[in-house]
């Protein structure tokens, strides 16, 4: 890749059929998984990516995907009130976490294990989550997802794969266990925001410019409910990261009203997908 490219596989949404949109970019979601401490901030579930992957190969991400044709179809069946765009990212953000790593977020019921389990098995063996459902008697609540956050870089070349994707966040279901797909992804962990920052910054694991800017955001909240009140109160815009000299030294920056910290970022440092 070149410099200037890396931006389009840092968004936490790999794998699945994805549509080419030359102008709007792929479609994709991703959610941030939060399990309240009581002496302790928040965890959040965390994926290696496997080192065999096109984007970000090795890094850490939340769980999420490219939304695919049957996600808009079962959009069309539930969205109720939401856009079908809106509904169908949802959708898949809630099928990519499934299938990466084996919870089961925004169901309305909660789950056995051998369910969710045989779930997942349908999932990787190709089955939409439309049928899935059906096929089990069971409903998601869409509503369960909070939207975060949504990126979408701009095309700087025209062979480049951009992603729009949405960034929500949701409370872990309980009672249930994460588990490696071990395709996608080769290690799963839960930590809190700045443990992960902290993690990355001794060297013992490597994130890209969109997660790093994400987690720092989600480190100034210790609990659930603040980081959803943040959440509310900052309307969703598309963030799209430029280049711009700053004291001599070319930096990538985000908007400044976004909620996010840190908004800028030497090139030296950052990390390319």
């Amino acid at each position: 890749m070149t410099g200037r490219d890396f931006t389009a596989g840092d968004f936490d949404a790999y794998g699945g059929f994805m549509t080419d949109m030359l102008c709007e970019g792929r479609a994709a979601a991703t959610v941030v998984i939060l399990r309240d401490r009581p002496d302790a901030a928040a965890e959040i579930l965390m994926m290696e990516r496997a080192s065999s992957m096109a984007f970000a190969a090795g890094a850490l991400v939340f769980p999420g995907g490219a939304v695919d044709a049957g996600d808009h179809a079962l959009a069309a069946k539930i969205a109720g009130g939401l856009p079908l765009d809106e509904a169908a990212a949802r959708i898949a953000a809630i099928r990519e976490t499934l299938e990466e790593s084996g919870l089961a977020i925004a169901f309305t019921s909660p789950l056995a294990a051998d369910r969710i389990a045989a779930m997942r098995q349908a999932l990787g063996a190709g089955a939409g989550l439309g049928d899935i459902l059906s096929d089990h008697g069971l409903e998601i609540a869409l509503d369960r997802l909070l939207p975060f956050a949504r990126w979408h870089p701009a095309r700087l070349e025209q062979a480049q794969r951009v992603f729009d994707t949405r960034f929500y966040i949701a409370e872990a279901p309980e009672g249930q266990a994460a588990s490696v797909d071990a395709t996608e992804n080769v290690q799963l962990f839960w930590s809190s925001a700045a443990e992960t920052l902290a993690r990355c910054d001794r060297g013992e694991g490597q994130i890209i410019f969109p997660t790093r800017r994400n987690l720092e955001r989600l480190a100034q909240f210790g609990r659930f409910d603040d980081l959803a009140a943040h959440a509310l109160s900052i309307p969703v815009e598309k963030v799209t990261p430029w280049f711009e000299e700053r004291n001599g030294e070319p930096h990538l920056c985000i908007p400044d009203h976004l909620g996010y910290p840190v908004t800028s970022e030497p090139m030296g440092t950052v990390r390319r997908a």
